[in-house]
């Protein structure tokens, strides 16, 4: 029975780990390729909560939800980068800093005209509001083996984006070298407007997914940046692979530590990124 448990304890690190990648992956981008602290990267994921939460109240389908969600991140990632970041390419990270946590002051008094105070909740869909039996006592929720599904099937989609197409090649490009890259003609404006938008969008993406296994509240953007900064340390910054392995390692940390160790949990996934520091001070896959 101590196996079965461990199972699904590693399933449910397994499944946080690739959630936290959806989000690190962008941050990660946005700085590789932009070279921009993004503070309000968090701001994103719960925006993607509450559309999960509005959507699915009006259509009474997380799925439905979800598929009007994505071009409302979209838009709205374009829409930032073209008003706030494009100002932010040639100065200094302190400007970057004040401005993006004022971006989270802002989503964070917006959500609170829209949506108010109270937190909420997000029904699972019926098809995926089973569990499976491991056990005769233990089993695992259908929904979180989605959600697991979806998180690898969008990691693979962007794995062959940028190592097997032209726009992931400028993309490579410009998070080894944006002097160089452009210089060879590729247009880093408009390449960083796409970047920050699919960067927006996975956030959004991964708080609409998250939504029905987790409440939705004000602020929730705040503590998932957190970590999602330890994961883009420990997998080194502009690093794709980086950011889900650090992100998958940061996951099963937390919840072993919850399960097996809560008196030191809250500080597990920081001793592992000092650790990791200390080994590589660029991170797991960063540049040297």
């Amino acid at each position: 029975m101590d196996w079965l448990f461990l199972l699904i304890q590693t399933l449910n690190g397994i499944q946080y780990g690739l959630l936290l990648f959806l989000i690190a992956s962008g941050l990660t981008l946005v700085f590789g390729i932009m070279g921009i602290i993004n503070l309000a990267h968090g701001s994103f994921y719960m925006i993607g909560a509450y559309l999960a939460f509005s959507f699915t109240q009006m259509t009474g389908n997380l799925f439905t939800a979800i598929l009007l969600g994505i071009p409302v991140t979209l838009v709205l990632g374009y829409g930032v980068e073209r008003v706030f970041m494009i100002h932010l390419y040639k100065r200094d990270h302190l400007h970057q800093v004040l401005l993006t946590f004022g971006l989270i002051l802002i989503f964070n008094e917006l959500q609170l005209m829209i949506w108010g105070g109270d937190p909420n909740g997000v029904p699972i869909p019926d098809v995926l509001s089973g569990s499976l039996p491991i056990s005769d006592t233990l089993s695992y929720p259908v929904y979180r083996i989605f959600l697991s599904v979806v998180c690898l099937v969008l990691a693979g989609s962007m794995a062959l984006v940028i190592r097997h197409t032209r726009v992931g090649m400028r993309v490579r490009a410009g998070a080894a070298n944006r002097a160089m890259a452009e210089s060879l003609g590729v247009n880093m404006r408009s390449l960083s407007a796409i970047v920050f938008s699919v960067g927006v969008t996975l956030a959004g993406v991964a708080g609409m997914l998250a939504a029905p296994v987790e409440t939705v509240y004000p602020g929730m953007g705040e503590q998932i940046l957190i970590i999602s900064f330890v994961v883009v340390v420990i997998g080194g910054i502009g690093s794709i692979k980086g950011a889900f392995v650090g992100a998958v390692a940061i996951g099963l940390v937390d919840v072993y530590g919850q399960v097996y160790l809560p008196e030191i949990a809250s500080v597990a996934v920081y001793g592992l990124m000092a650790a990791v520091l200390l080994w590589r001070p660029s991170g797991l896959f960063g540049r040297t």
